[in-house]
This record gives structure tokens, C-alpha cells and sequence, in this order.
């Protein structure tokens, strides 16, 4: 910490854990034992569902970074190569989680039939509308927090032990459990070292709060355990027919 107070990542990190409790719990519930196989079946289906989301948010990311630095915005350029990079890093992601989709005895048309549910269009398309609507920098609370709340060291061989399943399903998870602390901490040097306003440090943190608020919804309805269907009439309904 300097004398001019603590760094815009210090602030971030600070920020997420005082209102973290609740994701870690949610993650917590989703990954016990009990009727775990089920479980990841869906957890691989809907983390496709975001996966497949990240590059092509990166690249209009960087679209709109390349725009703005041909306008004289002094975030653009560092923010621009930072997404050139990363862009390359999470390229073949989504194929990742098809593959354990496939090898946990599931189809990949189990996460790519389906219309992805609100949670994800609401934790990934919020993204969208403040990289086309406001800047692009908004994104990197998106990431601090996907890759900040990533799979712990262990989940690797504590889905195996429970599950039986080979390591040829559990790639996702073991390869994010080792790559994104390196990523945290390349994506705080980065908020570092960008000239940000405090409105636009603030940008960042409601995107990451936002974020933090979606995966946290995400993981509550992940680790529901399956009901079985009511009888037809039976029990409430929404308007909108969507399950809260």
C-alpha cells in the first residue's frame, strides 16, 4: 500500500470479499457429495452456456478498445493488448467443457440445444450492453470475478473420488483450477497500471458486483438437488413461467 492510499485492485479485491459469503456458500452446496454426478452433468452444460460467451465478449470488447484509441481514450491501448492476449488464452474453452460433456456420459447437445437461462444471459449479456453502450473497461470486473472465484486446487480429485468419473470429464475444472490465479493476477496488474478515473474504477466494481450477484445465482440453482415434476396445476407459477 502507498502513501496515496491503496491500489485500484486492492480496492477491488477488498470490495468482493466483504459481499462474497454467499457465492462461496452456493459453491460450497453445489459440489457436495451427495448426487454430485447429476449435478456436474448440468454444471458442465451451464458453464458452456458462459464459457462459449467469453471470447466473442473479449473480441467486441476490443472492437470498441480499438475505436476508442483511435480517438485518443488513454485506457484503450493498454486495455487492447491485454484482450489481444487474453483472447488467446480462453480460445477453445467451450470445446473443453463439449469433451467432458461427452466423456461424463452426457451429449453435447445437452448444452448446446437448450436456450441458456436467464442467469446466464443475464450474467453474460449485461456485459454486452456496457461494452456497446459505455466502455469496455466495464469487462474487467466481469473477469475479476469469473476468474477470481475459479475451481479450488482439489475439486479435480474430489469429483473424481465421488463421482468415478475419468479425468478425461474433469479438464474444465483441473486446467481453470491451475491457469486462472495466473490470470488474476495478470488482470490486477493490469487495473494497476490503467489511468482510470474513480468513475471508471467504479465501472469496474459495479460490473464485478453485478457479476458477483449473478454467479452467485447461477451456483443457488446449480446446487438445487432435481425434484420431481409437480402434478399437472399443481403449485405456483410466475408470469413468465421462469422457475425463480
Amino acid at each position: 500500500m502507498s502513501a496515496a492510499g491503496p491500489s485500484s485492485s486492492a480496492r477491488l479485491r477488498v470490495t468482493l470479499r466483504l459481499v462474497d459469503a454467499d457465492l462461496l456458500h452456493a459453491m460450497e452446496h453445489m459440489w457436495r457429495a451427495e448426487d454430485l454426478l447429476p449435478r456436474y452433468r448440468r454444471y458442465l452444460c451451464t458453464m458452456h452456456a458462459v464459457v462459449r460467451a467469453s471470447v466473442p465478449l473479449m473480441l467486441r470488447a476490443l472492437e470498441r478498445a480499438r475505436l476508442l484509441e483511435s480517438r485518443g481514450d488513454p485506457l484503450a491501448g493498454p486495455l487492447a493488448a491485454y484482450l489481444r492476449e487474453h483472447i488467446q488464452e480462453e480460445e477453445g474453452h467451450d470445446v473443453w467443457l463439449l469433451e467432458d460433456i461427452r466423456a461424463a456420459g452426457s451429449l453435447p447437445g445437452d448444452a448446446l440445444g437448450p436456450m441458456p437461462g436467464p442467469v446466464v444471459a443475464t450474467l453474460a449479456g449485461s456485459q454486452y450492453y456496457w461494452i456497446e453502450h459505455h466502455h469496455p473497461v466495464a469487462l474487467l470486473g466481469y473477469i475479476a470475478v469469473l476468474e477470481g472465484y475459479a475451481p479450488a486446487a482439489g475439486l479435480t480429485s474430489r469429483i473424481a473420488h465421488t463421482t468415478g468419473l475419468p479425468d478425461a470429464a474433469l479438464r474444465t475444472v483441473r486446467e481453470h483450477a491451475a491457469l486462472d490465479t495466473g490470470h488474476l493476477d495478470e488482470l490486477y496488474a493490469l487495473l494497476d497500471r490503467l489511468p482510470l478515473t474513480r468513475g471508471q474504477e467504479s465501472d469496474v466494481t459495479v460490473s464485478a458486483m453485478h457479476s458477483l450477484d449473478a454467479l452467485t445465482r447461477l451456483f443457488v440453482r446449480l446446487g438445487r438437488s432435481a425434484a420431481a415434476p409437480l402434478p399437472r396445476g399443481a403449485g405456483p407459477s410466475s408470469p413468465t413461467g421462469v422457475t425463480p
